[in-house]
């Protein structure tokens, strides 16, 4: 499937019933789903190709949807604003369009849902939807601004003619991955147009350490283990990696979405297990073995040498054997390893961020219609809008609702 691709230079005033801006996942659905309607809908992509995310998205074989993905999976400082655009278009929903288009796809773990062969399956599937549905594309266009019309709505200037319609729907994601292209032009239509704007940052970013903290990770740099993570409220059971710079994997790409500067993340090395039950257990099998071979069990060796070595400096207590360890030596260092803490320096940004956190405030948005209350005919979906959802296929998910509701309305 090749894209539909219109050099059109100057366009014609009233062209155009609804101008998307932005071709990734929502701005495709959105497009799709109007020109469905009967609308005549014009994507405007910056990039030469449309959805370069979701290409590169699940190891290139796109993490779509969750099969569970509920509003409980979303950040917002306006919690409530993602519940109707979820409910009326579901995971179901957008797994029935998959399946028309007969893409192969399996579940990995906990409802995720990918691709069994490529990423490029989901994008064909957009391209497809909206070349059913009469959209027209123009690719590698510089969008200059956005400006109010009085005869035709809006009216989008670019580096390459000006583009006239009745709605203008802003799908331009978020500042993330800024080599691919991301921007913030879709926060600055939003202040244009006097809309209230929530501070953004980096989320589902990996953290970086500093000082004998980041030596330490360096020395431990590719291994992985499954722990809880905490911190604020969020509480994650998933994967740990460190890496050269700090730490990566599920677990920490999720907390740091709730992370603050200065703060102290948590993790229990042995999630699954009464730390103190278990070290009694292993006592009575092995009681001459030392403490960190008894970890290592769990843990990859080094890693667990390493946690010995450090709460044994700071606590004041030894990596000893475990016939020495009586039930008052065992019970502290049960809860050592159950709350282990680090304070990260800060995280990797946006070159490595897979979403956004904040955006354009969600209550100046219509929550069924993704329209921006004060201006009729404006709308923001996807990733600009301040709702981001956990790892997992929820971001996609909010990407097809909330391009889904403009859709039917724009």
């Amino acid at each position: 499937m090749s894209e539909h691709v219109s050099r059109r230079h100057a366009c014609a005033a009233g062209d155009d019933d609804v101008v998307v801006l932005g071709g990734g996942a929502a701005g495709l659905m959105c497009a799709a789903v109007a020109g469905a309607r009967g609308r005549r809908v014009r994507v405007l992509e910056k990039t030469r190709r449309c959805g370069k995310k979701i290409l590169m998205s699940g190891g290139g074989r796109c993490n779509f949807t969750n099969l569970y993905c509920s509003p409980d999976n979303f950040l917002s400082a306006n919690p409530h604003y993602c519940k109707s655009a979820l409910s009326r278009y579901t995971p179901a929903d957008f797994i029935a369009l998959v399946e028309a288009h007969h893409i192969a796809y399996h579940e990995k773990e906990r409802g995720q849902l990918f691709c069994d062969h490529s990423a490029k399956a989901i994008v064909a599937m957009l391209l497809d939807e909206c070349a059913a549905a009469g959209v027209a594309i123009d690719n590698e266009i510089e969008i200059e601004r956005v400006v109010p019309d009085a005869e035709h709505g809006f009216i989008v200037h670019t580096a390459q003619g000006d583009y006239r319609a009745a709605s203008v729907v802003v799908a331009t994601g978020g500042l993330p991955i800024p080599k691919m292209g991301a921007s913030d032009f879709g926060l600055s239509v939003a202040r244009g147009f006097d809309l209230p704007i929530r501070d953004t940052r980096a989320a589902l970013v990996p953290f970086t350490l500093g000082g004998a903290a980041r030596t330490a990770c360096q020395d431990l740099s590719g291994l992985a283990a499954t722990v809880e993570a905490r911190c604020n409220e969020a509480v994650f059971d998933a994967g740990l990696l460190f890496t050269h710079r700090g730490l990566s994997g599920p677990a920490m790409l999720q907390v740091s979405s709730y992370w603050q500067a200065g703060q102290a993340v948590t993790v229990d090395w042995l999630p699954d297990d009464d730390i103190d039950t278990w070290l009694a257990g292993r006592a009575d099998e092995r009681p001459n073995a030392r403490l960190s071979s008894v970890l290592a069990e769990r843990l990859p060796k080094r890693l667990a040498q390493r946690l010995c070595a450090q709460i044994s400096a700071n606590q004041s207590i030894s990596d000893c054997r475990m016939k020495q360890l009586d039930d008052r030596a065992r019970a502290h260092w049960a809860r050592e390893l159950a709350t282990w803490q680090i304070t990260p320096e800060g995280t990797e940004g946006y070159k490595t961020a897979e979403v956004m956190l904040g955006g354009v405030d969600a209550q100046a948005l219509d929550s069924a219609t993704m329209a921006a209350r004060d201006v009729p005919g404006l709308y923001f979906i996807g990733e600009v809008v301040d709702v981001t959802g956990h790892l997992g296929g929820h971001n996609f998910q909010w990407a097809w609702a909330s391009g889904h509701a403009a859709g039917t309305v724009a």
